[in-house]
């Protein structure tokens, strides 16, 4: 769906609605800096896109000409090994934004994007960016503070990924999904983004050990799990796992290698840094 890429012949563009779209970059931080003439400007060469569930935003090795961001439904970064098999290196919300950095370093994308479930998007265009850049020194701070506390994030979870178990890992995940409000109740309730093999492929880590310590952790009593809905039985033993030992050998050999974030998003604080 690469808006100047012919080959997605199913790209659909909507109509530009100017107050929406300006409304929506105005709440990006890295556009903060920016008065509304210069928002105006940028809405003006925006887009708004629309894509089905598994369509193709952009593949690998792309020219990329702007960024997206976010407004609806699901996206994940993936690509496909040498064995052919699919990588996801990230799966993103509304509100966040990806494209960013290959946009600034003229190289294609490094990743393919696919949707994962009925989504909206803004594209910003790189010309429209490049322009405000060039008339305002504090657009250019920040997005060298956002590109910079990207890259920072990316090595926070490197160590995190190094020095942790693929069950731990798993049940990081499963604690970062947690809603604020979700904290307080009894029982809080998890609602997983995607497939547990998509998250499984994401957590660097088989979807037969995805699952296997899904069920462990329903047998110790810790979770129930109903499809995608997970509800949490005991949070504090839950966190707990977070600083056990580990796993065993055995359970190592389950585990693929941990996932690296290429493409710049939202960044995530770990439920263990909570």
């Amino acid at each position: 769906m690469a808006p100047f890429n012919s080959r997605y012949t199913y790209a659909r563009v909507d109509p530009v609605i100017s107050d929406g779209i300006i409304t929506q970059l105005a709440a990006l931080p890295v556009f903060s800096p920016l008065s509304a003439l210069e928002l105006e400007r940028i809405a003006a060469s925006a887009r708004n896109l629309q894509a089905d569930k598994g369509e193709i935003l952009f593949q690998k090795g792309d020219s990329c000409h702007g960024f997206y961001l976010i407004v609806s439904g699901k996206v994940k970064l993936l690509f496909n090994s040498l064995s052919g098999s699919e990588k996801v290196i990230e799966i993103l919300m509304p509100g966040q934004s990806f494209g960013e950095s290959a946009m600034f370093i003229d190289q294609p994308y490094p990743l393919s994007a696919q949707a994962l479930s009925d989504a909206s998007f803004i594209y910003i265009t790189k010309t429209s960016v490049l322009q405000a850049l060039e008339t305002n020194a504090q657009l250019a701070r920040q997005l060298i503070t956002c590109l910079s506390s990207s890259l920072h994030q990316f090595f926070q979870n490197q160590e995190f990924n190094s020095m942790r178990s693929g069950k731990q890992r798993i049940v990081d995940y499963i604690l970062r999904q947690m809603k604020p409000a979700a904290v307080l109740s009894t029982v809080p309730v998890i609602i997983l983004p995607a497939s547990k093999g998509t998250i499984a492929s994401h957590l660097g880590v088989t979807a037969e050990h995805f699952s296997r310590i899904l069920h462990e952790l329903v047998e110790h009593k810790l979770i129930t799990v109903y499809g995608k809905k997970i509800e949490v039985l005991d949070l504090a033993q839950l966190r707990a796992v977070l600083d056990s030992q580990g796993e065993s050998e055995g359970e190592r050999e389950h585990t693929q290698a941990a996932p690296c974030r290429l493409v710049k998003t939202t960044p995530v604080v770990h439920a263990s840094q909570t």
